[in-house]
């Protein structure tokens, strides 16, 4: 499809869970789309050899580093991905745009609001391109959703509730990680980030918010054995005022014992309503007041070749998108924007937006107030 086409050559800086989304990503993409580049996996860094060179065999790189910076002394690579822990990525982003690089970088963009300002600002120099991960946002759905609201159809809206709750962590003696880390961790930057991102797609600016952040298990096991305290959050909730004059409130928490992937919203308006849940991605339900009496109900809006771009996936409505996909659509979009075809889709500017929203939730929490954003 793109084999005439020159290469866009890409390093990985982590090859865990999100290092691998984006390898699955990258290859969906290079197939599904008509892309301006073909995309080239060349080089991949991870903390020892042994892991990189495994992950260079297994995911299809041609070099392997135990040292990220090799990556961003390499002239040949065009593009780093960083799926590194959140203490990392402000330090190997900055190192890659000023070396003239493009930065995929997977959510939350940094720990602190202090760390997604310095990263802005270089990107605001580089002449590389941005790109946080917030591949939710990708879903053909979630477009179906705002052209629903913007359209009018749902009228006036009134309110917005929102969720995203997993259970990984509901196991007191599950270990302690890099997640539980002090400096920019805990469940509102973790799963918080993504309800907040969707919030603010549907509906616009957050404005003021009313956090409460609470840490119910109060220490875990490192990997020594040895019990350490927990200083962030494992549950979240806020309140949240939107710019439009929109109220509604958000839920975030890695405790929710049965739950692996429940982000879900529901936003309602005088003249209807839409819900929908990640657990099932390709469908929006839609609740119209303008339908008979008596034949009135959430109606399922299901996913299909006419939402685009499902049709580039599969010609038959009802053969699902999975969440490998929602990231060749996010790549396909940053791609686009590399060629400056297309806008930067959610760049670091954009996370810099959630992180200060996060922060303004924990504030809020502390001091007990609402806070302006």
């Amino acid at each position: 499809m793109n084999a005439h086409h020159k290469p866009l050559k890409i390093g990985l800086i982590g090859t865990g869970f999100m290092g691998k989304t984006h390898v699955y990503g990258y290859a969906i993409a290079d197939r599904v789309f008509d892309l301006p580049y073909k995309l080239e996996l060349v080089s991949v860094a991870d903390v020892s050899e042994d892991l990189a060179q495994s992950a260079a065999h297994s995911l299809g790189f041609k070099r392997a580093t135990s040292n990220w910076l090799d990556l961003i002394d390499d002239r040949d690579l065009d593009l780093i991905s960083i799926t590194s822990p959140n203490e990392f990525h402000k330090e190997m982003a900055i190192a890659a745009l000023e070396a003239g690089k493009h930065v995929y970088c997977e959510k939350p963009l940094a720990p602190t609001l202090k760390d997604c300002d310095e990263m802005v600002c270089v990107a605001g120099k580089s002449a590389g391109k941005t790109q946080v991960g917030y591949n939710y946002l990708s879903n053909p759905m979630l477009g179906v959703a705002r052209n629903l609201i913007e359209s009018g159809e749902l009228g006036k809206i009134i309110s917005f509730r929102g969720i995203h709750i997993e259970d990984y962590m509901s196991d007191p003696d599950s270990v302690y990680t890099w997640r539980h880390n002090p400096v920019g961790g805990g469940v509102l930057a973790d799963l918080g980030s993504h309800i907040l991102a969707t919030a603010e797609f549907l509906l616009g600016p957050i404005c003021e918010v009313l956090g409460d952040c609470v840490t119910v298990i109060p220490s875990r096991k490192t990997c020594e054995g040895v019990r350490k305290e927990i200083k962030v959050d494992d549950i979240s909730r806020s309140y949240l005022k939107f710019s439009s004059g929109v109220t509604g409130n958000i839920e975030a928490s890695w405790l929710a014992t049965g739950r692996k992937m429940k982000h879900d919203f529901e936003i309602n308006g005088t003249q209807g309503s839409i819900s929908y849940s990640q657990e099932r991605l390709n469908e929006l339900n839609f609740f119209s007041r303008k339908d008979k009496q008596g034949f009135q109900g959430f109606r399922k809006i299901e996913a299909g070749p006419e939402h685009e771009p499902y049709g580039r996936f599969c010609v038959a409505p009802g053969h699902q998108l999975g969440f490998n996909d929602l990231k060749a659509i996010e790549i396909s979009k940053f791609v686009q924007a590399i060629d400056g075809t297309e806008s930067e889709p959610f760049n670091f500017e954009r996370g810099q937006r959630i992180q200060l929203l996060v922060d303004a939730i924990r504030k809020s929490s502390e001091e007990k107030i609402w806070i302006k954003v």
